[in-house]
């Protein structure tokens, strides 16, 4: 099923997004919400279909459920992300931080829970696409920016490559986005607020529990240490020794 509109949208024009999603009704209110914006829409109804339809699109962004038939969605987001590294807003029935440290462990770049508003998924994958957009701006850029080297952690802006005691660290282009925010001013505390608006381009603060769940996952990655928290206000990048 695949939807377009011809009006203009308020996110990145002539994006692609994927929707894979197998419950008919909120898979077609999904798709047509989103084709108002001015994208072109895909919706998949099951993990394998899902895979193959963004191995043929390549889309600027997916919206994935995490409860599919056949394989699911966290399954499909390893398969998308190891074929061509595509931004994924997950969606899940349970208000579990389990399942969403999950969901950015194997790729995705945000979440959201069921229900939702239309409106918020609206400004989650105008988000999503402006992040692409803007990651790549920076690399054009980036050439003349050196590396940013902290201790045994390298960070290349222009690669978008991340190295820890010379072993390359995956990390989703979010995760690499926050990364650089905080490397950058080390030691300065960054409010979870700043960091959601900088990094998200979200100006509500309800949302900062998305910035919790994805340092979580950085300090999986990359180690506990390295970033501090700063209780009631936010997190601090910590220069490892050496």
């Amino acid at each position: 099923m695949t939807t377009t509109a011809s009006g203009p949208g308020q996110g990145q024009q002539n994006a692609t997004v994927l929707v894979v999603e197998d419950e008919p009704a909120i898979a077609t209110a999904i798709a047509q919400r989103l084709s108002a914006e001015g994208w072109r829409v895909e919706v998949a109804r099951d993990g394998l279909a899902g895979v193959d339809a963004a191995a043929r699109l390549h889309p600027d962004a997916v919206v994935l459920d995490v409860m599919l038939p056949g394989i699911d969605g966290l399954e499909v987001c390893r398969r998308i992300q190891a074929d061509h590294p595509t931004p994924i807003l997950m969606l899940t029935a349970r208000d579990d931080e389990t399942d969403m440290i999950i969901g950015l462990g194997v790729g995705a770049d945000d979440y959201m829970t069921k229900p939702f508003s239309m409106r918020e998924l609206v400004a989650r994958v105008k988000a999503l696409l402006r992040r692409v957009e803007r990651a790549a701006q920076a690399a054009a850029s980036a050439p003349a920016e050196p590396p940013l080297v902290a201790g045994d952690v390298t960070i290349d802006r222009a690669q978008r490559r991340v190295h820890r005691e010379g072993e390359e660290v995956h990390l989703t282009p979010t995760e690499f986005e926050l990364l650089v925010m905080l490397a950058s001013a080390p030691k300065t505390v960054q409010t979870r607020e700043k960091l959601l608006a900088e990094v998200w381009d979200w100006a509500d603060a309800s949302g900062t529990r998305t910035v919790d769940s994805h340092i979580k996952a950085l300090r999986r990655k990359l180690g506990p240490e390295l970033i501090r928290t700063v209780h009631g206000v936010g997190y601090a990048f910590e220069p490892p020794a050496g």
